[in-house]
């Protein structure tokens, strides 16, 4: 076992714990919530492409300040500002390059197409990025489909997989009130809204009396992030943090009815689905009752990431391995968060990513280098960090195919 020499924390990153006794919560409107973790000096986007170092250097930066809310277990960045955020035709998030990424989608949308028998229906999906997960809706139960997004990206995808499906380039909001959807999907974006519950409101304003419309949503679980103290999970982008239970209190407190809630992807996602209510709610699911176990998370949050922060701090160091060569795989949030947090510039040159959009750009706030696969051939790298441990099957078998030896790490 690695002995985890106790190191000086990053600058950027303080654990002090008071109330802001006046803010208002935005998933459940009570006063109050409470602060315990800051983070200075840390790049507001994490999936805009940075065209070159430069620009990656010195992209703006905000402080992240998560509060939790002991009423609803909603955790909220305290001084989140949206008008620093630009959702356009350079914002990259797609994870559709990877293959195990893409077989958890295909059978998630099968899975709940046979639940729910949605067969030549009209889904909607909010925030449908480059649209892959809509497109695959729409063959797999010859649906028709329209995706609203500012980022999407037209002739991103085959034409094939585009047979009866639109795109909008804009946000939803209540001028969307007229599209007579039988489904309504939203996957990895209500967590980058920070009045979940007027969203939400607005939301069920639109359905109106249309109360057998699915409601289907897909957020990452911070009750993980916050038992295994994983900084790296937490960004600027994601101004909003859930738990199965303060997603599920949301959706009650605005006018849902839950159908179905769970953990998918190695426990990382929560997934929701549910009607309209129209009066008389739903006995509680089980898995809603996770407020204890949320307040022990938050009290141990501290301990657990001083202990991450000081393993990668011992475990990238030039002090302790000034020779090595060190790369990370994957170039989203996670390595954005990762390496501006640790304060990582001279340590790590090169990130790794399968996505070719991404290759060739740079790190927003550190400046690394997004490099391709086969750079790993030349450049022989000692470590590779793998940013996501769900991935690390498929990369070790590229990384086999490369004909690298390396030590790969998973965070």
């Amino acid at each position: 076992m690695m002995l985890i020499k106790e190191m000086k924390m990053p600058s950027c990153v303080s654990f002090d714990r008071y109330e802001l006794s006046e803010q208002i919560c935005p998933n459940c409107n009570g006063h109050g919530l409470s602060v315990f973790y800051t983070v200075t000096n840390t790049p507001v986007h994490s999936c805009l492409l940075m065209s070159s170092k430069d620009e990656a250097l010195n992209y703006p930066t905000a402080s992240l300040q998560l509060g939790f809310c002991w009423r609803c277990g909603f955790v909220t960045n305290t001084k989140f500002d949206p008008k620093v955020h630009e959702y356009s035709s350079r914002y990259e998030e797609t994870q559709g390059f990877s293959e195990c990424f893409n077989t958890f989608a295909s059978s998630l949308a099968e899975r709940i197409i046979k639940k729910y028998g949605i067969y030549n229906k009209t889904i909607l999906e909010i925030g449908c990025g480059k649209g892959q997960f809509l497109a695959t809706m729409c063959r797999l139960g010859d649906n028709k489909g329209i995706g609203i997004d500012p980022a999407y990206v037209p002739d991103r995808n085959p034409a094939r997989d585009l047979q009866g499906v639109e795109f909008m380039q804009e946000f939803y909001s209540e001028k969307h009130a007229d599209i007579d959807a039988d489904v309504i999907c939203c996957r990895h974006t209500l967590e980058h809204i920070e009045p979940t519950w007027k969203f939400l409101t607005m939301l069920r304003k639109t359905i109106g009396p249309r109360q057998k419309t699915l409601i289907f949503f897909e957020v990452p679980d911070v009750m993980c992030v916050l038992e295994e103290g994983r900084f790296w999970d937490i960004y600027y982008e994601h101004c909003t943090y859930f738990t199965a239970g303060s997603l599920a209190k949301l959706f009650r407190a605005t006018g849902f009815d839950i159908d179905d809630l769970y953990l998918d992807y190695d426990g990382q996602y929560i997934i929701v689905t549910a009607f309209a209510t129209g009066g008389t709610s739903s006995p509680y699911l089980e898995e809603e009752k996770d407020m204890p176990h949320m307040l022990k998370a938050i009290e141990n949050f501290h301990d657990r990431c001083i202990y991450t922060i000081n393993y990668w701090q011992n475990m990238i160091g030039k002090d302790a391995h000034p020779a090595e060569k060190i790369v990370l795989w994957g170039s989203g949030s996670k390595a954005v968060a990762f390496l501006n947090t640790l304060e990582v510039k001279n340590q790590i040159d090169h990130v790794v990513d399968i996505n070719p959009y991404r290759q060739g750009k740079y790190i927003p706030g550190t400046g690394q280098r997004i490099v391709s696969p086969e750079f790993l051939k030349e450049y022989q790298p000692d470590k590779v960090i793998i940013m996501n441990p769900v991935y690390h099957g498929e990369i070790a078998e590229m990384i086999a195919d490369l004909n690298v030896t390396t030590e790969l790490l998973t965070v």
